[in-house]
């Protein structure tokens, strides 16, 4: 039976990149959520929230979704990086496809709910661009190659 033997210097990198893939990953989220917040305080400063629009009534749906997507992101990202020869390009196309889904209901169910403006819609779907920009953006960009 014949085994791999990885050596030290290979462990050693490898590890060294699962590292700096999890401060990425990190980072990631914290930017997420930190451009998420910005875009919500600016938009209660120049649009202005009605109490009634429950969905931006309190800046923590906002931090708690951009949480989770940019969680997922990062997982799926990591596992694309595992499992394909270019995950850029496979994570760029479900992120384009998953941001597009995303903004139907924005566009469609979001106006008719009670207390929605057209400022508070705009500003929901900043935050959409926000997020997917700052997500993609940065898992594309700073991790370092990672295809199999």
């Amino acid at each position: 039976m014949a085994s791999i033997a990885l050596s030290p210097t290979a462990t050693a990198a490898r590890a060294h990149n699962r590292w700096r893939f999890a401060l990425v990953g990190l980072g990631t989220i914290v930017a997420a959520v930190l451009g998420n917040v910005l875009v919500y305080a600016l938009g209660s400063a120049i649009v202005g929230y009605d109490a009634e629009f429950l969905i931006l009534a309190d800046v923590g749906g906002a931090i708690l979704f951009t949480v989770v997507t940019a969680i997922v992101a990062v997982l799926l990202y990591a596992v694309l990086c595992r499992f394909t020869a270019r995950p850029a390009l496979v994570f760029s196309v479900i992120a384009a496809i998953v941001f597009v889904v995303t903004l139907l209901p924005d566009l469609t169910y979001i106006p008719t709910l009670p207390g929605a403006t057209v400022g508070q819609t705009a500003t929901l779907i900043l935050m959409h661009v926000v997020a997917a920009a700052i997500i993609c953006g940065m898992l594309t960009t700073l991790t370092r190659p990672c295809g199999r």
